[in-house]
């Protein structure tokens, strides 16, 4: 199977999760992983971001 074959998936990079941390609500922290993914994906690095009922959870992953 040649590249242009593949399963497009499978051309992505794969996500290890480095580290998650719990934090209060703050309605402007997706600026703030906005402005890292933006900044840091060039060095491997992806940052997620979270709601769960009153707490939010950002999470770092590093692309291989």
């Amino acid at each position: 199977m040649d590249d242009q074959q593949k399963n497009p998936s499978d051309r992505q990079g794969k996500l290890e999760l480095i580290a998650t941390q719990r934090v209060g609500t703050n309605g402007e922290l997706y600026k703030v992983v906005d402005f890292l993914n933006k900044n840091l994906k060039d060095h491997g690095l992806m940052f997620g971001l979270i709601k769960k009922v009153d707490k939010m959870v950002i999470s770092v992953y590093e692309v291989e």
